[in-house]
């Protein structure tokens, strides 16, 4: 899952590493976002891509839906960061992933909300990102 996608640069990306049997879900809070991704998919002719508009942070996907969850240059902006994580936690299945960067924000700050959430544990640091599982 590619969660704040953008124009779907990651989420191209995430679909070649899955492959036609996997599926990746590019969700944004932007409906030009979600424009672009589907313009990417068409022509790129991408069948395991599908983009999700959302408002808030209910991504509308069923539980234990992601094996990964990347989020790339977004979490510095999002103003309730425990629900953010909660919806997180909730879509997530219980061996998955989370991947996510500071953006715009120190890495300490980053590490406080993750870890205040109480919902995540941190298991590697690297200089571009930190990777989680659910507590």
């Amino acid at each position: 899952m590619d969660y704040g996608c953008g124009p779907g640069r990651y989420a191209v990306k995430f679909a070649k590493l899955v492959g036609e049997n996997g599926r990746v879900y590019a969700v944004d809070i932007h409906e030009l976002a979600i424009a672009a991704i589907k313009k990417r998919i068409r022509k790129d002719n991408l069948r395991n891509i599908e983009p999700i508009l959302i408002q808030g942070y209910d991504s509308t996907l069923p539980d234990k839906v992601a094996d990964v969850i990347c989020v790339i240059d977004m979490f510095f902006g999002i103003k309730k960061p425990t629900e953010f994580l909660k919806e997180l936690k909730r879509i997530i299945k219980n061996d998955g992933t989370l991947v996510i960067d500071d953006g715009h924000q120190p890495r300490s700050v980053t590490k406080t909300k993750i870890l205040n959430s109480g919902l995540w544990d941190i298991v590697e640091e690297t200089h571009d990102h930190l990777k989680c599982k659910v507590r």
